[in-house]
């Protein structure tokens, strides 16, 4: 079965086709500045060159027939459109009400509407690319797969915060955590390249990009991770703040006159490794060259991330009782062999060591601790859009 994956944005629109046999990608590209002046698709056909067509977008709707143009053209297309056997949506957002993926019908776009309020910024755009999807393909079945769903698995103690329970009963706030396609992928991809199955491990996967979380999984399930209500929860990250004392909010609005909105833009926007650099840069390439050379901003930073990612390794390792493993993932979990050496040479508490060598890799499934080491280190390349198809697959198969 050929399934196309699509991640939509609010002005833009990512892609995959991938063959649910081999699990091969065979075309995938961007959609983007949909709606604004200077709209493109970008995409890369398995075996061609990268194609690239300056073409406006005015919606989503044009940016899902200019993918299926892409897919199927006479040109360098790559499949017909009746060999689209499925489609996958990622979306942000499901609340508690879904715990695993689901096949799209009335009832779950009702209920991804119903908790938009939870993700103004993604859900809106996310059922804007499914509705334009089922335009254009309407026989077609699809799927929405949520980030949230691999943190429902959360006991009571980990998901609730100290407010009054009535908060929670009226409108849902608690702690729901993202990334979850990701951290459900690589916790299983690490625990295969150990010769394990995940219900023998206790693991701590580590997704380190400008967005950044940490889950703890216990028995291949999750019981606690570090993003929250929103993704601004938990560690430092490029341009978010993480865990903040929540009267900051109120103190910088009395001090700068500031607006509810203009400080949750600075805790978006302007803060993260990006604020604490003095705005020397939100990449962490950028940092490290910056570190080395002496850069205050940027140690200061560097440092910062570090020390969090460490602490909540030392809060989850607590939190179930040890740990035998722990995956780093995504752009700088998987590619800064430096970001991993700080983090990982402050893990001696619990029995890891770090082998260098090792450690020099980027991009590929490795383990990375030391023979000695009493917890696996493992770098494992995350792969949302591989875990999107698989749970497409096996639900309309």
């Amino acid at each position: 079965m050929k399934i196309l994956v699509i991640n939509c944005g609010s002005s833009s629109l990512k892609f995959q086709l991938i063959d649910s046999d081999s699990e091969a990608v065979i075309c995938k590209g961007l959609c983007e500045r949909i709606g604004i002046d200077g709209s493109q698709i970008v995409y890369t056909p398995e075996g061609k060159d990268k194609v690239t067509k300056v073409t406006p977008m005015p919606d989503h709707n044009r940016a899902i027939e200019l993918v299926i143009e892409a897919l199927t053209n006479a040109e360098d297309g790559v499949v017909k459109l009746e060999e689209i056997g499925a489609v996958g949506h990622r979306i942000v957002h499901g609340g508690e009400k879904f715990t695993k993926s689901v096949v799209i019908n009335d009832e779950v776009i009702k209920a991804i509407e119903d908790v938009s309020d939870l993700a103004p910024l993604h859900n809106p755009a996310n059922l804007i690319g499914i509705r334009a999807c089922q335009k254009v393909m309407p026989s077609v079945p699809m799927v929405a797969v949520f980030d949230t769903a691999f943190h429902q698995t959360m006991p009571e103690e980990a998901y609730l915060y100290g407010l009054h329970y009535s908060y929670y009963e009226k409108y849902g706030i608690r702690r729901y955590g993202f990334h979850g396609t990701s951290h459900s992928y690589v916790s299983k991809r690490a625990a295969e390249v150990l010769g394990k199955d995940p219900s023998e491990l206790k693991m701590i996967v580590c997704h380190l990009g400008n967005g950044a979380s940490v889950s703890a999984v216990n028995g291949g399930k999750c019981v606690d991770t570090s993003m929250g209500l929103t993704p601004l929860e938990g560690l430092i990250m490029g341009t978010r703040t993480g865990d903040i004392d929540p009267s900051v909010v109120e103190f910088i609005m009395k001090k700068e006159n500031a607006s509810v909105a203009e400080v949750t833009n600075i805790l978006n926007k302007k803060s993260g490794v990006f604020g604490l650099s003095d705005e020397l840069s939100s990449d962490f390439r950028d940092l490290q060259a910056g570190y080395e050379s002496g850069h205050k901003g940027a140690k200061r930073a560097v440092d910062a991330f570090v020390y969090r990612v460490v602490k909540y390794i030392g809060a989850y390792t607590a939190a179930m009782g040890g740990v035998d493993a722990i995956a780093f993932t995504a752009g700088v979990g998987e590619n800064s062999g430096f970001v991993r050496g700080l983090i990982c040479n402050r893990l001696g508490f619990i029995g890891a060591t770090l082998d260098d060598e090792a450690n020099k890799v980027h991009g590929e499934d490795k383990i990375i601790s030391g023979a000695d080491s009493k917890v696996k280190l493992l770098v494992i390349p995350t792969n949302e859009e591989l875990a999107i198809a698989r749970d497409t697959y096996a639900l309309c198969k």
